[in-house]
Order: structure tokens, then sequence, then C-alpha cells
């Protein structure tokens, strides 16, 4: 027997598979040792009787040459390797599972029941298949090859991202707070095309609970004229009620008409234009009424208005409408050009003949009769006879772009644009309005419509001291712009076709 150093370990020949090998090594190396040169002998049977799984690879010689060395992976490592994968595996699909559920089980709009019970059986299937994983994975007697820190680093932020996403959606969407919801559902139920981002994820039910619990309940009574004394200003007044009073009686000097005053609260931004004059004030319409709308810049251009913005709603029939046919009465010049029945809240709003706002729920005779010479129709009606309406919650219109007008005691008429849908400013909710409406001093008040409809009017001259010269090109139309940011359901800073706008002459 050739001398040979104790120490020196040597690989086991596993006769049995043939297997020849000149330059070999393991992945999970088992010493042997001969017993008759040295104390420290392998007495593990069964540590010896270990199987392996064996695998080729090219190893270049000192001479360049590719030689094939046996890389041996116990059976263990592989389950080990094994259980892994299937942890991460079903980690991939688990929190998906689970969102598209919770969705299923609270609207079947997105996910039909078919799908529904689909989703049941592929959850339950990953959930045995991640216990699988960690079952096999749980042995602890032999460690993975490393992997590359940065592909761990990577992926445990990508899963850490997509774990906490999913449970943030499911918290939000369906967790105990109620608050999202309910800026949610209103907020999309109230605008023409985008009611999906409502029934996509509640049913019919949930809904309207909380369209219920968040309402605006209006107080019924009719505008009595009497109250309103037009004309009865004090320009030279020292004091004043407040400081929002002070700045309504301050006027721009050389503006006599009118005052544009920046508005800003939480969440929203916009103008209130004090119009010191209410006969001024009329209503426009598309001059292809009842066939499509016009933008209000082309009203404003086609009335030679100092001043306008969007007025009443509009009939949208499947959501696509061009905004040509007006709801409820429309009256221009003490003439009824559209009538059609109302039922929501609100109802007509309009100007007398001795320029007094006047709010009610009235035919078209009716209006004639009290002498109405302009009107349009909307809701709700936020102040009338100086009594704030009655708001639930956030009044069930959610939050967006708003548009509104009033009047004080005194007859100085209040038109209010307020902008949103960005992170920054999401919009006003009926609560916001009629609190600017209240701080102003309306005694009469209600909303216009809004969303991308929204919109404040100038001629070009005067819009250039509230936009930028980039912005003059993309918000003007026939020497008129409009100075605030619509934004319409698509992301896009558009507004749209309307049928009337109310503009100040």
């Amino acid at each position: 027997m050739k001398d040979r150093n104790p120490f020196e370990p040597y690989i086991k020949e596993k006769r049995e598979e043939k297997i020849e090998v000149t330059n070999s090594f393991l992945l999970k190396q088992e010493m042997f040792v001969d017993n008759s040169f040295s104390p420290f002998t392998q007495t593990d049977e069964k540590k010896q009787e270990q199987t392996f799984s064996f695998v080729e690879m090219p190893i270049p010689d000192t001479n360049g040459e590719e030689s094939t060395d046996i890389i041996e992976i116990p059976e263990p490592v592989k389950e080990k390797r094994k259980g892994a994968n299937l942890i991460v595996f079903s980690l991939l699909f688990l929190p998906s599972l689970f969102v598209l559920i919770l969705i299923g089980t609270h609207s079947n709009t997105l996910i039909s029941k078919q799908l529904l019970s689909i989703l049941y059986v592929l959850f339950i299937l990953f959930i045995l298949l991640f216990i699988s994983g960690i079952v096999l994975h749980a042995n602890k007697e032999n460690k993975l090859p490393a992997k590359s820190k940065v592909f761990k680093v990577l992926f445990s932020i990508f899963m850490f991202f997509y774990i906490v996403g999913c449970g943030s959606f499911s918290f939000i969407m369906y967790g105990p707070n109620k608050g999202f919801r309910d800026w949610l559902i209103p907020t999309a139920m109230t605008t023409m095309t985008h009611q999906y981002f409502a029934t996509w994820f509640y049913d019919t039910e949930t809904i309207e609970s909380v369209l219920d619990q968040n309402t605006i309940i209006e107080s019924g009574e009719d505008t009595d004229l009497n109250l309103i004394s037009v004309g009865n200003l004090d320009f030279d007044a020292t004091t004043y009620a407040n400081a929002y009073e002070k700045e309504v009686l301050t006027k721009d000097k050389g503006n006599d008409v009118y005052k544009v005053i920046p508005i800003e609260g939480s969440g929203y931004k916009g103008h209130l234009v004090v119009v010191y004059d209410p006969a001024r004030i009329k209503v426009a319409t598309t001059k292809y009424l009842n066939v499509k709308g016009q933008y209000v810049t082309d009203m404003a251009a086609d009335s030679k208005a100092l001043v306008a913005i969007n007025g009443g709603g509009f009939i949208d029939p499947n959501y696509s409408s061009n905004g040509g046919t007006p709801q409820g009465i429309v009256i221009q010049n003490g003439k009824v050009v559209s009538d059609r029945a109302y039922s929501k809240s609100g109802g007509l709003i309009g100007f007398t003949k001795d320029n007094k706002l006047i709010l009610g729920k009235m035919t078209s005779k009716e209006a004639l009769a009290k002498g109405v010479r302009d009107a349009v129709t909307f809701g709700p009606f936020l102040i009338v006879n100086g009594q704030k309406s009655f708001i639930k919650g956030n009044g069930g219109w959610g939050t967006a772009p708003r548009t509104a007008i009033g009047q004080r005691k005194d007859g100085i008429v209040l038109l209010l644009v307020v902008d949103g849908r960005t992170l920054k400013y999401p919009g006003a909710d009926m609560v916001d309005l009629t609190e600017i409406m209240e701080k102003y001093g309306a005694y009469n008040a209600a909303n216009l419509d809004g969303g991308t409809s929204s919109v404040m009017v100038f001629p070009e001259e005067k819009a250039k001291q509230f936009l930028k010269t980039k912005e003059l090109q993309s918000h003007c139309r026939n020497k008129y712009c409009y100075i605030n940011d619509p934004i319409d359901g698509g992301g896009s800073h558009e507004t749209r076709w309307v049928a009337t706008s109310i503009v100040v002459k």
C-alpha cells in the first residue's frame, strides 16, 4: 500500500454508478479518514450512507482544457430548495387572489360569481402550496447555497411593496374605517362617466347605504324675495363685520363691475367673482340648443361677456351626451327656451326682473308668474333665506371641481368656481361650498353643474393676469380664456361642451 498523508481527504467512489472522477468536489463534503492512521475517525455510519445526486460540470484544467467534474447535491438540500421555491411562488399569487376575492364578495360587477368560485379554489390551492413549502424548508440541517445579494435585496423590496400594497388597498376599501368609501362612492356616483369606480368595488346595497349616510336635506322653502334689498351698498364703510365682508365691499381700483377673490381651503382652490350689479347677470345657451353644446368660452364670446361661468346640468343618456340638451327649465330674457321635468335635488335657479336670485321647485309657468327673466336648473340648494341646508356627511356629492352661485342680502352676486381632481386639490364637497358662500355673506346660494364642466371665463386680456404664457394657448378660444384648471375623466386638462352658462355683461 502506497504511503499517503493520513489527513488528506479523498472522495469515496460510487462503484455502482461507475463514475470516474479526476477533479471532483462536493457541495456538502463528507470527510473520510483511514482509521488506521488517525484517531479522528468517521463513526457515524448513517452519514457515510447519505444519498447524493450527481451533476456533471465542465471545469478547465491547468492546460486550459475542460475536464468533467461531479457536483454532488444532497437530497435534503434539494427538498429545502423546493420548499423555498414553493413559498416564493405562493406569495406571488396569494395577495392578489385575496384582493380579487374581497372585490368579488363585495360586488359582482367586476368579478362574476363563477369567477369568484374559481378564485376561492385557487386561493386554497396556493395556501396548501405555501404550507408544503414551509414544511420542506423547515429542515435546518442543510443550508442552501448563497444567492446573489443584489437579487435577494431587490426581490425582498418588491415583495414588501407588493404585499403592503395589496394589504393597504384591502384595508382602505373594505376595512373598518369607512372614510374612503364615504368619499369614493358619492364622488363617483355623481359623475356622468365614472360611476364604475363605485359599482366595480361595491354592491348596490352598500352604495345606497353610503349615499343615505351622505346626503343634503334642503329646507323646502322658496326664496323670500322681500328679504333681498338690491343696491343697499355701503362702499364708504370704515368698519366691517369680518374680513370676508371687507374683501367683498372693497372694490378693485378702476373696476366698478366685479372683483376676483382667490379662494383656497383644505383640498381645494378656486376663484370667487363678486358682481356688484345683479342686473348684469344673464343666462346664455348654446346656439345649437338640443343638438349639441358649446364651450363656455364660445358662449362668452357670443355674448361679449365680461365674466362667464358654466350653468345648469344637461341630459347625458349612457354618458355619451354632447351637452346640447339642458336639464329642467331654461329661461332666457323672459322666454322659456327649454322645459323638461326635473325631479332631482335643487330646482330652478334664476333672477327676477328686479334682479333678485330666486331658488325653488316650480314649473315654467310659475316661474314666469314670479317675474323670472333668466334661469337654469340644477342643485342642490345650499342656502335659502339665510338658512343652510342640512348636510349629512359630505352631502352625498363627494369631492370634485365645483361651480356655485349666490346672492347677498344687499344684492351682490357671488360666482364661485373651485378646481379639483389633483392630489393636492381633489376639490370641494357640499360642505365646502356652503361654508364659502356663508363666509362671504350669501343669503341664497345653489350648486351648479360641476366636474369637467366647471370653468370661469374672462376676455383674454383680463385672463392674462391669472394664466401663465404656456396656458394661454390651451385655455383660450375666440379671445376668451378660462382661468381655472378643469380636468376631464381621462386626466386631460380640458373642459367640455355644455348647454348653458351664466354671463356678466
